[in-house]
């Protein structure tokens, strides 16, 4: 994979980054370097409660450019996961937001709250199908579950991504069929990540760009912190993995977050 990119003439999305971590929040430039690298769009997935002002901020600071979503993340939902959904179905209803998430099950990290895991993805998949938003899903050691769970949800509304998607081929035939995005990011960039060989069998309209950002930097930045800016690095190596141009990667996959969200074609 080649490192240096001409970004010129591409417009990129970057479906999944937390531009308020403060590991990036406090790098002013950050937004710009994105904007500067092609990367228009920047969808911003919340946490927690805690985490919906400086995200708002972002959100207020660079309205063209950084979208918030709302929704509480699956390694958040704790004892007052129900006071916390409360408070998040209120601003849902005071300004616009356009998807919810973060939201889904992970069973990586602990156990404890499994059950509520599951209800709260339960009600906030609702929440997408009442306001007509998309769902941004995290799954970590719980894909087959939480296909089950969209699976029982979906109406023929329901619509989003399965963040981070790292999983075999017939899983990601199962979350096409359900009428999802996969949302690829640095990961593909792996040498062992098995995306390289998974990706070819997978039509590229089913695909949206992401970094995850702070997190999961890809190679060359690899180990070190993550930026929407790095986003071309990712639509290389999808390209090499497709035998296509990155304006192409570049020119589709906007179009599918497009698509996702239903903000106009740029």
């Amino acid at each position: 994979m080649g490192f240096t990119i001409n970004t010129t003439i591409m417009i990129l999305t970057d479906t999944h980054t937390h531009l308020y971590d403060p590991k990036l929040a406090a790098d002013e430039q950050q937004i710009n370097r994105a904007i500067a690298a092609g990367v228009t769009r920047l969808y911003m997935p919340n946490c927690d409660i805690e985490t919906i002002a400086p995200m708002l901020a972002i959100a207020d600071a660079h309205p063209e450019h950084c979208l918030p979503m709302m929704g509480l993340h699956p390694t958040y939902v704790d004892t007052n996961y129900k006071q916390q959904l409360e408070v998040m179905e209120q601003w849902l209803s005071k300004r616009t937001f356009h998807a919810i998430g973060e939201i889904g099950l992970d069973y990586y990290w602990d156990l404890t709250f499994q059950n509520e895991q599951f209800e709260a993805l339960a009600t906030q998949l609702d929440w997408a199908l009442k306001y007509d938003l998309a769902t941004v899903l995290h799954t970590r050691e719980a894909t087959e579950d939480t296909i089950k769970m969209v699976r029982k949800k979906q109406n023929g509304s329901l619509r989003g991504v399965f963040h981070c998607f790292g999983g075999t081929v017939e899983e990601a035939k199962q979350i096409i069929d359900l009428g999802f995005y996969l949302g690829i990011g640095g990961v593909v960039t792996y040498k062992k990540s098995g995306l390289m060989e998974v990706l070819p069998q997978i039509p590229l309209e089913h695909i949206v760009l992401e970094t995850d950002a702070p997190y999961l930097a890809p190679v060359p930045h690899r180990g070190k912190r993550n930026e929407s800016a790095y986003i071309p690095f990712i639509a290389q190596q999808v390209a090499d993995c497709y035998q296509t141009s990155i304006d192409h990667i570049a020119q589709v996959t906007t179009a599918n977050a497009e698509r996702l969200f239903r903000l106009p074609n740029r």
